[in-house]
């Protein structure tokens, strides 16, 4: 298959991409389409042996190998040609913050809504059959969960409208124009290459790792529900294949509902234990605009359906995670 990544260079990117290599290295040919703002050409390095080809005129994607197009989802002439010759889009490039999104809901909106926009109006034009669009639960807002797919959207904050504007164009440009968007609502994602990434996993371990405090926004009783790159990247990889599962979105995620209170608790555990880290300070800070109390998903759909489940369970996806930031950080200090 010929493969268009949209932000491909960044946390999920990186590890869709390196899942795929380790699959079938020999029948997957790569194009990541990228506007360097969070992942870099170094990120992707890392991962896989890649030609840069110019936005200009980057031609179909080649028959092997990985391509990096630098460009941004904004672009709208610049998307149509990144994606001819694409069998699948799998458009993940974004702007992932809530607060962010509070802060300057313009650039949300752009990024988001109008970047989904611009890749589905790649795929009907370049004529590419399969668009799997990065959700999140983010467009249902306040809910009493689990949350699950046919659930009225009420988001919060505009982060959540320019996702669930994206899932609606998904839906119209099946109806409208066939082409077989399939969009995933992911949970809280975690796992290996999240170094730079602000997310709560992420960012707690790159705190404590550094002798800093970690802060917990609100009484931390806030429910989430985390979800490792392994059991999200197979989930995205059916997406892109399966069959006779256009115009679908399914919840992503592991059915279970955790406090950041046991995030945290679990978190400063395993540092003891992998990392040698002890007595981790921890304190609570002022709640945040535009979050959700409570946050996790019936997974029942993608598992009938898509034939999907996860099988890593958080304590051993953390231990892997909190492994992976001990790798890097022995591997940047044997390089001083």
């Amino acid at each position: 298959m010929k493969w268009l990544i949209t932000g491909g260079c960044g946390f999920i990117g990186t590890n869709l991409i390196r899942r795929l290599l380790e699959d079938d290295a020999q029948g997957h040919s790569i194009r990541v389409y990228d506007n360097l703002s969070v992942g870099g050409r170094d990120d992707l390095e890392k991962i896989a042996s890649f030609e840069e080809v110019s936005s200009d005129a980057p031609g179909n994607i080649p028959d092997a190998g990985v391509e990096l197009v630098v460009g941004d989802v904004r672009d709208s002439d610049a998307t149509q040609r990144a994606a001819a010759g694409a069998d699948v889009i799998v458009h993940l490039a974004a702007q992932a913050g809530v607060p962010t999104s509070v802060e300057d809901p313009r650039y949300d909106f752009e990024a988001n809504a109008l970047g989904t926009f611009n890749l589905l109006e790649a795929a009907r034009h370049q004529d590419v059959s399969r668009f799997v669009f990065a959700s999140s639960a983010a467009p249902i807002g306040e809910c009493e969960p689990p949350i699950h797919e046919d659930m009225a959207c009420k988001p919060k904050a505009p982060y959540g409208a320019s996702k669930l504007a994206g899932e609606g164009y998904c839906s119209a440009y099946h109806g409208s124009f066939g082409i077989e968007t399939v969009a995933l609502r992911f949970g809280n994602v975690y796992g290996p290459r999240s170094a730079h990434k602000s997310s709560v996993v992420a960012k707690f371990i790159r705190r404590a790792m550094e002798g800093k405090t970690l802060e917990i926004y609100g009484d931390g009783q806030q429910t989430r529900d985390f979800i490792h790159t392994s059991d999200l990247t197979r989930a995205i990889m059916l997406a892109a294949t399966q069959p006779n599962i256009g115009g679908e979105a399914f919840q992503i995620a592991t059915n279970s509902e955790t406090t950041v209170n046991e995030l945290t608790d679990l978190i400063v555990d395993i540092l003891e234990d992998e990392a040698g880290l002890s007595e981790v300070e921890v304190t609570h800070t002022d709640p945040r605009t535009g979050d959700v109390r409570r946050n996790y998903s019936d997974t029942s759909k993608a598992e009938t359906v898509l034939e999907w489940t996860p099988r890593l369970s958080l304590n051993q996806g953390l231990r892997r995670t909190v492994r992976s930031f001990t790798q890097t950080q022995n591997a940047n200090t044997e390089n001083i």
